[in-house]
């Protein structure tokens, strides 16, 4: 959720509730269906600044606002008893122990079920909402990321589980021998701690990472617990799979604790015929100033100058994110997009989409999974709430007659439903 659907078009489609972004009720009502339809969590992406689009389009997109995710998602723990709340938090533009403490805050407000969604940051215009004329060179950005990760679970770890005694006729209220103080001092971060807020219901939440490139794949395969990838096809995603589940063997780490979820946009029809149909007029929705401006983020590189309805040229590297840019290349060169049509895919949403009746989709589903493509998806609606409904109350009882998704949630934390382990404290020994 951004925190509705990711399509341009999504807003203007009959039905659709426009003013989702910033009305409790909908957003309650989208949490409370996926928790109906068993889902693991409702991840809201987020970003630091007004997307950077000519004003042009950026007035036409619904996915220019949004609430800040950590007031949302405490809301959200109090409308919902199961599913997992997933934020996306900047290791670029935040502060260690600012993230530290909200995580570990949500994760006790939700009893056990935050999930933190790292990213680096790649939008130029972020930087300057903090100070700063540009950000980070890439690499910079996730080395950064991989100090920011030790000093967050550092921090997480400050309290021994069992530190907090609250022996009333004694009068001690936590056990001093079970406190660390952190006293990070590194390239990039220094950072004293200890956090005051116990260690999170579940040690610590979730830790999920998007990264696509190769300093995004190790920092994955070395701290993430779940990726949201962004495969195109499903040789894409084997491979993607392979790539990532391969790195952990030498990491020390078990490859199911581990899960790849690639993101999948999701159309449902009673027919195929109509699902695409369904799509179809969605994407007519997508005006072209909008697709255009899309373009040219995802390659970091004003594609308004092109001609429409030539081939995409070749296109310079820059400092926006790489793995975006190859997928968006690729994409063009696979299916002799010319500028228009890519904008227009794009525009819309561009990457892997599943478009059919409820059988096929669990056809592709069951595909992916069984082919060691994917652990699992991020869904990604079309629209709010009728593509959500058509989901839950269509595919998702497909997928559980065929035994590959869950009737019933496993435990009371993500991690529990997400079958992670719950990691131990580097200070302190269980007591």
């Amino acid at each position: 959720m951004r925190p509705v659907s990711i399509h341009t078009g999504a807003w203007r489609y009959p039905g659709a509730f426009a003013d989702a972004n910033f009305n409790f009720a909908h957003l309650k009502r989208f949490a409370q269906t996926l928790e109906r339809a068993r889902f693991d969590a409702f991840f809201m992406a987020d970003h630091l600044a007004v997307l950077n689009m000519p004003m042009e389009a950026l007035q036409r997109s619904h996915t220019v606002t949004s609430f800040e995710p950590f007031t949302l998602l405490s809301a959200l723990s109090q409308a919902t008893d199961h599913i997992g709340l997933v934020a996306t938090a900047s290791t670029t533009f935040d502060e260690p122990f600012h993230i530290a403490r909200r995580f570990a805050s949500l994760d006790h407000l939700s009893q056990g079920r935050a999930g933190w969604n790292i990213v680096t940051t790649s939008n130029p215009d972020a930087a300057l909402n903090f100070g700063r004329e540009e950000h980070l060179a890439h690499g910079e950005r996730y080395a950064r990321a991989r100090e920011f990760y030790d000093v967050v679970t550092g921090l997480w770890d400050s309290w021994a589980d069992d530190a907090f005694v609250r022996d009333a006729g004694a009068g001690l209220f936590f056990d001093p021998a079970r406190l660390h103080t952190l006293d990070h001092k590194g390239k990039y971060l220094s950072v004293r701690g200890p956090l005051h807020i116990a260690r999170p219901v579940q040690g610590w939440p979730v830790i999920v990472q998007a990264g696509a490139s190769e300093p995004g794949r190790q920092l994955a395969a070395e701290t993430a617990e779940v990726i949201f990838a962004a495969p195109g096809t499903l040789a894409e995603g084997r491979s993607f799979y392979a790539d990532v589940k391969g790195r952990l063997a030498t990491l020390g780490r078990q490859r199911d604790h581990l899960k790849i979820l690639p993101a999948a946009f999701v159309v449902v029809g009673d027919t195929v015929d109509e699902a695409h149909a369904i799509r179809a007029r969605l994407d007519s929705l997508v005006h072209y100033e909008s697709a255009i401006a899309s373009l040219s983020i995802a390659l970091g590189h004003d594609a308004s100058k092109f001609d429409p309805d030539a081939p995409l040229p070749d296109v310079p590297e820059t400092n926006a994110s790489k793995s975006s840019r190859e997928r968006v290349i690729a994409l063009a060169r696979r299916e002799g997009l010319t500028v228009r049509q890519l904008a227009q895919r794009l525009g819309g949403y561009g990457g892997l989409a599943f478009v059919g009746t409820a059988a096929t989709i669990a056809d592709e589903m069951q595909e992916w999974l069984e082919s060691e493509a994917s652990d699992g998806f991020n869904i990604m609606f079309p629209w709010l709430p009728g593509g959500l409904d058509a989901f839950a109350d269509k595919v998702v009882p497909e997928l559980q007659r065929r035994g590959i998704f869950r009737r019933e949630y496993e435990g009371k934390t993500l991690r529990e439903n997400l079958g992670l382990p719950r990691p131990g404290n580097r200070f302190f020994q269980a007591g």
